[in-house]
């Protein structure tokens, strides 16, 4: 894979805030046949199910730059890949064989994005092509609400229609009103818009909490289970995560104390930091969850090779725990006062500091949609393009497996 191929991603959110398919943007890729190169190496870590993966290349929107855009049909795209084609290149290149005949592979697996510029000629281009789109796609940042209502209207019968880019709470609520079936972005990240933090956890988080140090301070099996006792809740919660396909177990768990026989003190510490988090009220809830954990699992998978392994549940936490602010509606100094987290994990999550740290801003940076900063964060840690992308993957196929 070339070196400079990184890719950051973003999900895509129905209205009923459930993750629906993910969307990769693909960074300085050069030419169509490097894309091919480069996404053919992904196959073995692609994560396979039932959500969709959308595949972003921003040269496409540029015909110049793609001489052998033939060369993408080199791509054996995995059968939830939908890659996304401007509809405005597919206008342009209305009565030229070799575009519909490069993308006729993929039929049935398009998006194709829309703008206003692109208007009535776009519209009949697509309709009279053998693309085929799946999905709709409309640029968030560029249409107004009116502008979107309108072109969804016009191509609701073309594929699902879904708003790209969305940067805030209140523009992904116009997008749904305007239509779209759903949208893709990290508005939610920050919290609701204008919502105040508040300076005390609720009872239940507490309670959590209360759970979490007893085990991480290796209590007496009995105290964790009389604590466990007091939210029935929280222990079913607790089994159901064990029991999920994600855990990887051979036998299924009945009860706490054989969880500890099974498990040990420090997964069952990780898997409690994940229930924390679940108790979010936030209605992104599902979302921040999923993020939370393909983080930490990710940054797990960084880690590989970097720290010692018994640092990996370290990392793990710290990635899960890095929303903890925004799921519970706390400051992160107020949601980890009562913990006795590890020096390293706090460092990294209240001052972004110490040996975690760059684990967490390389995280971070497969969020963003900056390539170039994603490769200085990887390129800090010695990661190649093929290291971190692959771990991506997993971490989204891991997340994708546990029930929440």
């Amino acid at each position: 894979m070339p070196a400079d191929l990184f890719f950051s991603r973003e999900p895509v959110v129905n209205r009923h805030s459930k993750i629906i398919a993910h969307r990769f943007t693909v960074h300085d890729q050069g030419s169509a046949a490097a894309v091919a190169t480069a996404l053919n190496a992904l196959d073995e870590h692609w994560p396979r199910g039932e959500r969709s993966v959308f595949v972003h290349l921003p040269g496409l929107d540029r015909p110049a730059g793609y001489p052998d855009l033939a060369s993408l049909a080199d791509w054996v795209a995995p059968p939830n890949a939908t890659l996304e084609v401007s509809a405005g290149l597919v206008a342009q290149a209305a009565g030229e064989e070799p575009l519909q005949t490069a993308l006729a592979p993929l039929a049935g697996h398009l998006c194709l994005d829309f703008s206003m510029e692109h208007g009535a000629a776009a519209l009949n281009a697509v309709a009279g092509s053998r693309l085929a789109p799946r999905f709709i796609g409309f640029d968030g940042r560029t249409l107004s609400a009116p502008a979107l209502a309108t072109l969804i209207g016009k191509t609701g019968s073309l594929g699902v229609p879904v708003v790209l880019n969305v940067g805030s709470h209140a523009a992904c609520q116009a997008a749904l009103e305007a239509g779209a079936s759903a949208v893709a972005g990290w508005f939610f990240l920050h919290g609701i818009d204008g919502q105040a933090k508040a300076t005390t956890l609720a009872p239940s988080e507490a309670h959590t909490i209360q759970v979490l140090n007893l085990v991480r301070q290796n209590a007496d099996l009995r105290d964790i289970e009389t604590a466990l006792k007091q939210d029935v809740a929280l222990s079913y919660k607790l089994l159901r995560y064990i029991n999920s396909a994600g855990f990887g177990l051979s036998c299924e768990i009945q009860s706490f104390r054989h969880a500890v026989t099974i498990l040990g003190y420090e997964k069952l510490n990780r898997w409690l930091s994940l229930l924390l988090a679940h108790s979010s009220k936030d209605p992104m809830a599902p979302v921040l969850l999923h993020t939370a954990i393909t983080r930490g699992r990710l940054m797990e998978l960084l880690g590989q090779g970097l720290v010692d392994r018994q640092e990996h549940d370290n990392l793990f936490i710290t990635g899960a725990f890095s929303l903890l602010d925004v799921m519970l509606g706390v400051t992160m100094e107020t949601a980890l006062e009562a913990m006795h987290l590890p020096e390293p994990i706090s460092d990294a999550l209240i001052g972004d500091t110490g040996v975690y740290a760059a684990f967490l801003d390389l995280a971070r940076a497969c969020e963003a949609g900056d390539g170039a900063d994603l490769a200085r964060q990887a390129g800090m840690l010695g990661l190649s393009a093929q290291q971190v992308n692959a771990a991506q993957l997993e971490a989204l196929a891991f997340a994708e497996k546990l029930e929440f």
